[in-house]
């Protein structure tokens, strides 16, 4: 079903897209490409919004699709093929997210719809927020049949460029206050260490008798004599993108409930465990969004990564599809 969600200030018309298959459901809207909301047995399982001006003027990147490259770039700066870069700044000093106009902030095109997926597709022209090369990417929703949210990602460039998407929705499966009683599963040996500005410092550790230790399943809440760690980290699935999906997080509401598994291509999966959220509007269904509301799972390159040789592959070459899958299987 397709209907209008509202109107951005240039006229332009928001569209909203719902899917439907067995136990779940999906509110997609253009804007963003922005996964609104999302229901299991009926229970909302994200942080979302129920119109359009609360994610113009307050949304913390719910939902989104991030780019034209996630995450952070050190002072905006690269260099690509040998030539200087400035980028936007939108965080601080550095580059968030594709900028202050990135992918997050534009309406998408609805180019394809049925009653389980959605297309959406964006073009970002050459120079866009600094960067070079024109881009065209396409994200695909898909509920699957084995209960199981697919997206999709492609994108395609005319000249070498950073491409790195993800999937930036903020999850809390039972609808509590917060997710710090949440048992999270991150199935990597080696997190980034990041500096008070959270951009990387060049190190990949290892989390073996750290708070960042989840390989065997814990509490997002730290432990008791644990330093409290605030999580805006990048964790270190492998070192380039795989050609299928592989497991890379698991998360389970307090009870035991409900299941929420993580498979990726991706070589990042970005742990941000919201503790600075304070949302002065109410959110689905009226619910008030505070610190530690949900937890982004953000499957990507690793941050940074255009800065940093050791890093991931990030760079888009004109022969080049950039391609991207990420699961999030529900039980």
């Amino acid at each position: 079903m397709i209907s209008e969600f509202g109107t951005l200030p240039d006229g332009t018309p928001v569209r909203e897209v719902t899917l439907k298959k067995g136990t779940l459901e999906a509110s997609i809207l253009t804007y963003g490409a922005i996964i609104r909301d999302l229901k299991v047995d009926g229970q909302s399982v994200v942080l979302g919004f129920e119109d359009l001006q609360s994610y113009l003027d307050h949304s913390p990147y719910f939902g989104v699709i991030a780019g034209r490259c996630a995450n952070r770039i050190a002072h905006g700066k690269m260099i690509v093929d040998g030539q200087s870069y400035q980028l936007d700044r939108n965080n601080g000093v550095h580059h968030l997210h594709g900028g202050v106009a990135g992918f997050s902030h534009r309406n998408w095109e609805l180019e394809q719809s049925d009653k389980a997926s959605a297309l959406l597709k964006i073009v970002s022209e050459d120079t866009d927020m600094g960067y070079p090369g024109r881009v065209e990417a396409l994200v695909r929703y898909t509920l699957t049949g084995a209960g199981a949210l697919r997206v999709k990602i492609t994108a395609t460039t005319d000249h070498v460029t950073p491409v790195n998407l993800t999937q930036h929705s903020y999850f809390n499966l039972n609808g509590g206050k917060d997710i710090l009683d949440h048992n999270l599963e991150i199935a990597a040996e080696t997190y980034l260490p990041v500096d008070e500005t959270l951009i990387p410092t060049g190190e990949v550790r290892r989390v073996e008798w750290t708070p960042f230790d989840f390989r065997d399943g814990r509490k997002v809440r730290s432990k008791p004599g644990e330093v409290a760690v605030h999580y805006d980290h990048n964790f270190c699935l492998s070192d380039a993108p795989r050609q299928t999906a592989e497991f890379a997080a698991a998360l389970e509401d307090p009870a035991g409930e409900r299941r929420m598994e993580v498979w990726t291509t991706e070589p990042g999966l970005q742990l941000y465990d919201a503790a600075r959220l304070d949302i002065p509007v109410p959110g689905l269904s009226g619910r008030t969004y505070g610190a530690h509301a949900g937890l982004c799972l953000e499957a990507q390159r690793w941050p940074d990564s255009i800065n940093q040789k050791e890093f991931t592959p990030v760079l888009l070459q004109p022969t080049q599809t950039y391609s991207h899958v990420t699961e999030f299987r529900f039980s």
